[in-house]
């Protein structure tokens, strides 16, 4: 993630008293990232700094409140959840880290990217919602607070059981967000009236590596296998525990597993409407635990882990990581923006082994994730609801962080008033939905293959 935050209209949702604080805690933000990577800092500025922050949110969290009450928003309930487990849960729990590792410059710019990621996701797609009338669905179904207690603690306390850690709980409206290099282990679980749960158990690497691997040689590819091949076997220990502790969950057996790279966790995640969604410090590193009540649970192309093939099933997933250790040049990094399901496993599997993908259905959530982490080129395509392609780009474009981000729009329409549309947009091309795959894959190899003869030329 950069060191700024740039304040743009795509951030504005139309309400000024809402509006005038996204901005101001997006220059707070800033001014904190610039004072946490000083060499020279006391503790008692870092602290006074962070309170400044959590004052100003706590505050902006109350007025916006205000404001839904005003307007009789219909998400208002959910709205108070989220700004309560924010408030409640995530900063104290990084305050705490804070504390733990003496204002360490690591702890603090940990601290500064969480809440600038939970700013940036939270402001584009919640407070979005306000406006545009559109009821957040991802968090209907949670739980009650009594329960969702019952579940942090039963959690907790098997991490202290199983690893050994102790933890703290970070959020309970986890949204799917990376937190770094992880594990995504998938489990489904069936009662014999057909009735499924659903179980998603996410392990940062470093916290498998930690607890699990502390007395394994990781660099071994080898014993790294057999690690993911332990993380899954603790995965369904955890959630065989977790059956044994609620009743109601004890009818229900085990049918399927499987590990899913983020991308395809992304892809399911995102239809979910969890009961539970939590997110852990565990001092080691993160993990996450979200469940999920389904009559139609929807498959995605992971690698199934059973018993008979579980050893060569895990090398094959870790296959794509032995490439990229091998490959001496990092890969660049493409963002395909497409509403359709079809379209984007299409483009994951066309660039997949080239290139690092990541995925997002709407130009909102493309927004977000080039904040986050900007691409080397989008794949755009042209005609999404609600926000469309032409409206993206024009974001893009005015965004001065931004603006010269590559795009190459996909679409269906090839008449020459929508090309000429289209192109006065200044897209570095635009390409027809229509052609075949590989020649898709052809023009974008070709972009990177100029791009970089123009990159050797300038540093010669």
């Amino acid at each position: 993630m950069g060191t700024q935050l740039v304040w743009n209209e795509q951030y504005n949702i139309g309400v000024e008293i809402i509006d005038r604080e996204h901005k101001k805690l997006f220059s707070i933000l800033n001014k904190l990232f610039d004072f946490g990577h000083q060499e020279e800092k006391s503790h008692w500025v870092c602290q006074e700094a962070v309170k400044y922050f959590k004052e100003h949110a706590v505050q902006h969290f109350a007025d916006e409140e205000k404001y839904m009450v005003s307007i009789h928003y219909e998400g208002l309930k959910t709205h108070r959840h989220i700004h309560k487990n924010f408030r409640e849960r995530t900063l104290p729990a990084l305050e705490k880290e804070l504390e733990r590792t003496n204002y360490s410059e690591e702890s603090v710019l940990h601290f500064l990217s969480v809440c600038a990621g939970w700013l940036i996701g939270h402001t584009l797609i919640e407070d979005r919602a306000i406006v545009s009338g559109e009821k957040i669905k991802h968090w209907e179904n949670l739980m009650p607070d009594e329960e969702q207690a019952v579940m942090g603690q039963t959690v907790a306390s098997l991490l202290h059981s199983m690893f050994q850690v102790d933890s703290w709980l970070l959020s309970d409206c986890y949204g799917g967000e990376k937190f770094g290099e992880g594990i995504y282990y998938r489990l489904i679980a069936v009662s014999k009236e057909k009735k499924k749960w659903e179980f998603f158990l996410i392990f940062e690497e470093k916290f498998i590596a930690g607890t699990i691997g502390s007395v394994m040689n990781i660099k071994s590819e080898a014993v790294k296998t057999m690690l993911m091949h332990a993380a899954g076997y603790v995965a369904r220990q955890f959630v065989e525990r977790i059956k044994r502790c609620f009743p109601s969950l004890q009818g229900y057996e085990m049918k399927e597993e499987q590990i899913l790279s983020y991308e395809q966790f992304q892809m399911v995640y995102e239809k979910q409407s969890p009961q539970f969604s939590m997110l852990f410090d565990t001092g080691k590193g993160y993990f996450a635990y979200c469940m999920t009540s389904a009559d139609q649970i929807q498959s995605e192309s992971g690698t199934y882990v059973i018993t008979e093939n579980a050893m060569e099933q895990v090398r094959k997933y870790l296959n794509p990581e032995k490439e990229k250790r091998i490959t001496t040049e990092p890969k660049r990094r493409l963002l395909i923006v497409d509403d359709s399901d079809f379209m984007l496993r299409t483009m994951q599997d066309l660039f997949g082994n080239d290139y690092r993908v990541t995925i997002a259905r709407s130009g909102m959530s493309a927004i977000r994730d080039m904040a986050l982490d900007r691409p080397d080129l989008i794949l755009l395509d042209y005609e999404m609801p609600v926000c469309n392609g032409k409206q993206v780009l024009e974001m893009i474009r005015s965004d001065r962080e931004f603006n010269d981000t590559p795009v190459i729009f996909l679409t269906n329409k090839v008449d020459k008033e929508s090309v000429k549309k289209a192109l006065a947009l200044r897209p570095e091309g635009y390409l027809s939905k229509s052609l075949p795959p590989e020649v898709i894959k052809k023009e974008v190899d070709h972009f990177f293959t100029q791009k970089k003869r123009q990159e050797i030329h300038q540093s010669e």
